[in-house]
């Protein structure tokens, strides 16, 4: 008798508090520049709620094409607003969750104390720097980005034959970081994440050389269903995410 009344008790304390004991998982697709940030965010969520989020990181473009041949994402967080708003416009995202998250900043970084001095311009043509890393223009927004600052600034032809792209700035970055291109147009939050902290030298882009880069989320329609996604998305627009976003760098609409 005893054993069945803990049973019942059991059974009514779920039925009334069914989001507090069911832990689910959220599989977050993100863009390569926001990875440090949103495993922050993430391990401060998954301490929060009780849900647990697994992260893939990688470029915006590459994302949205394994998006959409199929990959089991719940929720993508892209560095840029295009593929987000196409992402609705095709039914692979839930119309009406798409927000803005951060707004990047562009830096040129390297990895040395006196690398970069001063607006930055003239060490991009300096003899001594050989390899200029940058992300692929084309997949990758904050390429994008730094393409047009260097266009803005007259130098994009000047450069051609130093730069290095990376697949993603994750890769761009890590070229800089392991100084096989002294210097790297790179996210303002990878240079002041955890694993640099500030170190080095940078010239912070000025932002009128080159578009905003709002960069937005979504829930996709593989997540529509699961609680853990929607309570992830929710977690990311609160005020202990935005303390957070803009501690590594990043600006907030």
């Amino acid at each position: 008798m005893i054993a069945r009344m803990h049973g019942f008790l059991l059974l009514l304390l779920l039925a009334m508090h069914p989001a507090a004991s069911i832990a689910e998982e959220v599989r977050v697709a993100v863009a390569a520049n926001f990875l440090a940030t949103l495993n922050t965010i993430a391990t401060k969520f998954e301490q929060d709620s009780g849900h647990t989020a697994v992260v893939s990181s990688g470029s915006s473009g590459k994302l949205y094409a394994q998006i959409k041949n199929g990959a089991p994402f719940d929720v993508f967080l892209s560095a840029d607003v295009a593929r987000p708003q196409l992402m609705e416009e095709e039914g692979l995202a839930v119309r009406g969750s798409r927000f803005t998250y951060a707004v990047g900043r562009l830096t040129l970084w390297g990895g040395g104390p006196a690398l970069v001095d001063g607006e930055g311009t003239a060490m991009l043509l300096n003899n001594h720097v050989e390899h200029v890393a940058i992300a692929n223009p084309k997949t990758a927004p904050y390429g994008a980005a730094a393409k047009e600052a260097l266009q803005a600034l007259g130098l994009w032809g000047q450069v051609q034959d130093r730069l290095v792209r990376g697949e993603n700035i994750g890769q761009t970055f890590h070229f800089v970081f392991s100084k096989n291109a002294q210097l790297g147009f790179v996210a303002l939050s990878q240079v002041l994440g955890p694993q640099v902290n500030g170190s080095g030298s940078r010239w912070d882009v000025p932002t009128h050389l080159y578009a905003p880069i709002r960069q937005q989320a979504v829930l996709l329609r593989n997540g529509q269903g699961n609680e853990a996604a929607r309570a992830f998305l929710a977690y990311v627009q609160g005020a202990a995410s935005r303390s957070i976003i803009e501690r590594f760098g990043y600006g907030l609409e």
